[in-house]
């Protein structure tokens, strides 16, 4: 019996093993090293957005961002027609005579959230602590925001 058997598996060919998941590895490798290739090219239209929390309270909108590793002085905050824009845009943090290899931490991030209500302006405070940018507008009072009637016709 024994013969028989070692006369079969002399017969088979042989089969090596291969592991699927090295496999899998090894495509998401290329990928994205493929991917990096054009990521420049593809970069501003595909720019990630920072997430955005907006929330009313008493007399005032709160607007939170996260935008984790950059510097104060890297954020522009502005506001025009009850649109507040952010961006944030920083230099490579790497010493120039570095070879980069692989890109992953972007530069540039924008956010553009229209408001829920009218803000004043002029007495908006932002507020930039542990990667989160916390904006406050306070809302104009009742008594000074004017009606208008328009009449139809």
């Amino acid at each position: 019996m024994r013969d028989r058997l070692k006369t079969v598996d002399s017969l088979l060919p042989r089969v090596s093993r291969r592991n699927p998941i090295d496999e899998i590895e090894q495509l998401f490798d290329r990928m994205s090293s493929e991917l990096a290739a054009v990521g420049d090219e593809l970069e501003p239209p595909f720019r990630p957005r920072p997430s955005v929390d907006v929330a009313t309270r008493d007399d005032e909108v709160i607007v939170v961002v996260d935008l984790p590793g950059f510097e104060p002085d890297d954020i522009e905050v502005s506001l025009l027609d009850r649109e507040l824009h952010v961006v944030a845009d920083r230099d490579g943090r790497l010493d120039e005579s570095a070879t980069l290899h692989r890109r992953e931490r972007r530069q540039r991030v924008e956010r553009r959230v229209r408001l829920p209500e009218p803000v004043v302006d002029d007495e908006t405070t932002a507020e930039y602590e542990h990667g989160v940018l916390t904006v406050t507008l306070p809302t104009p009072d009742s008594d000074t925001v004017d009606d208008t009637t328009i009449e139809v016709n």
